[in-house]
């Protein structure tokens, strides 16, 4: 069972680096949304690059507007990250993720990454929803996707329940799963180990932060390059509309129909937009998420037994 300290400790961290990494969030979903199930040449491109986005979002919506979706993005930090983090460092507390002499088994650390990405994406699921519907509102303008028209994350949440009932709140979750699944599973598994080859061979003195920071550059590089096509089919599908009568999406029955509607509409590159937006996110994220986590369990976790999927000891 995870230990409840573990999953607010690792909740509290990823709150801390989504607040800093939201505005490219939203950029990152705008982007995504842009020319849906368009050819090339056949949509207006609002949004030419990460940093024209910034301009464009901030000119005509305001800075604020770079915000957007803030409060369910928070929520769903600290479910989802506060359960994967939690769960996979419980598991390692335990020992499954080591051999007998105290080594981290590649092959566990997948295992188990997977396993707590999953789970933890499953709760956040609903506020990574609402989230998605918040950043993709925008003056009509520059508006790309479909636009859901919520007041607020409350007005969401409570419009989502009442038109399409406890399983619209997870409408698109198969995907997020998928999503989580394959990103935790890399993030942790390559910074884990990455963390481990760093306090060996760097310069840095072991246990170093420029440690922390190198791993975090490293394994944000592999979560977006395993992860962007799956993002991409996350954000469309909970972003779609919905008949009202039907309670069905009206662009995607599902995570393989989505993927082919893609590749037949937008080719293979249309996999891979925002990845841009979506490596300047994680890099940042990824670090921040693994400071803030390493220095919070440095005042809260405090048996010298523990081992700490970011540690060495």
């Amino acid at each position: 069972m995870a230990d409840p300290k573990e999953l607010l400790l690792g909740g509290l961290a990823a709150c801390g680096a989504g607040l800093v990494t939201n505005p490219l969030e939203v950029i990152k979903t705008r982007i995504q949304l842009q020319g849906e199930l368009r050819s090339r040449g056949q949509y207006t491109k609002h949004y030419k690059n990460v940093f024209h986005a910034f301009y464009v979002i901030g000119k005509t919506e305001g800075v604020l507007a770079l915000q957007k979706g803030l409060v369910p993005a928070l929520w769903y930090q600290f479910f989802m990250n506060g359960v994967r983090l939690g769960v996979f460092q419980s598991i390692d507390n335990l020992g499954l993720t080591r051999n007998s002499k105290g080594e981290l088994v590649f092959g566990l650390t997948v295992i188990s990454g997977a396993l707590s990405g999953a789970t933890g994406a499953a709760l956040g699921s609903p506020f990574y929803l609402i989230k998605t519907q918040l950043q993709a509102q925008a003056n009509s303008s520059i508006a790309v996707g479909h636009q859901h028209s919520h007041q607020s994350f409350t007005d969401a949440f409570i419009k989502t329940f009442k038109n399409q009932g406890i399983t619209g709140l997870w409408r698109g979750s198969s995907a997020q799963m998928l999503r989580v699944t394959i990103g935790s599973s890399a993030q942790l598994t390559t910074f884990t180990n990455a963390r481990v080859i760093f306090d060996k061979y760097s310069p840095f003195p072991s246990e170093s932060i420029l440690n922390t920071i190198s791993s975090a550059i490293f394994s944000g590089t592999a979560v977006v390059c395993m992860m962007t096509p799956f993002d991409v089919v996350s954000t469309r599908m909970y972003n779609q509309p919905v008949d009202k009568i039907t309670r069905k999406g009206l662009l995607y029955t599902g995570i393989s129909d989505c993927f082919r509607k893609i590749m037949q509409t937008e080719g293979p590159l249309g996999f891979y937009k925002g990845v841009s937006a979506s490596y300047l996110r994680v890099g940042p994220h990824t670090i921040l998420t693994f400071l803030f986590w390493r220095q919070i369990r440095k005042y809260f976790v405090t048996d010298n037994k523990d081992k700490t999927v970011i540690s060495t000891k």
